[in-house]
């Protein structure tokens, strides 16, 4: 009989059981830009984890643009080298297959503490390089020394022209090439009064090594 009780228990709570039976979450493509709050540009290659889905990972493109499938409530974070870390979760009433978000990370700034580089080891190595060294007596003979004509020639042949020594010299170049560009360039050859003087200079040579 208590067989009987049970059966009849386990045929009449069946359809409940398979009426409670969870629905499988509804896929969403979620998609956006992030940007920085400040400037407005977009941040690219951003980590995005899914903790939601056993920290699942994805990556946005160069361009800041990111578009993968999520499930209605899931969890994500937003992470980048130097920016502050940006967490957000898909809403779960939302109704279409679809969820844009403009992501706007802030940039985070670290003050690291201040480090002295030092090239001497010991104070022994700095004493004897200090007494080793030749320093001038003042600054007037540290001034001397840096314009004199060895040291301004040496800065002359080593130093790079600047911009305003590129421009001027381009500004001549183009000039010259301009106002010269319909003259005619003539053969010294081909100049009758090119050879009267070459003559002339000739005979002039001649009188003076004979009046000698």
């Amino acid at each position: 009989m208590r067989f009987l009780y049970a059966v009849i228990l386990l045929l009449a709570f069946a359809p409940l059981r398979a009426q409670q039976k969870v629905q499988p979450d509804k896929l969403i493509q979620f998609s956006g830009i992030i940007t920085d709050v400040d400037s407005n540009t977009v941040i690219p290659y951003v980590t995005i984890t899914n903790i939601s889905q056993k920290s699942m990972r994805f990556s946005a493109d160069y361009r800041g643009y990111f578009s993968f499938i999520v499930n209605p409530g899931d969890t994500l974070l937003f992470t980048a080298i130097g920016y502050g870390k940006f967490r957000t979760v898909v809403p779960r009433e939302n109704t279409e297959s679809k969820y844009t978000l403009m992501v706007k990370m802030k940039a985070e700034s670290i003050n690291l503490p201040t480090v002295k580089v030092f090239p001497w080891a010991t104070v022994e190595e700095f004493t004897r390089d200090f007494l080793a060294m030749k320093i001038a007596d003042d600054d007037l003979a540290l001034a001397k020394k840096n314009l004199s004509r060895e040291s301004i020639r040496s800065l002359i042949r080593t130093l790079p022209a600047d911009a305003g020594e590129i421009s001027g010299t381009n500004f001549r170049y183009n000039f010259d090439r301009m106002a010269n560009q319909n003259m005619v360039q003539t053969n010294p050859l081909l100049n009758p009064f090119a050879w009267g003087k070459l003559m002339q200079q000739i005979f002039e040579g001649d009188r003076s090594r004979k009046e000698n």
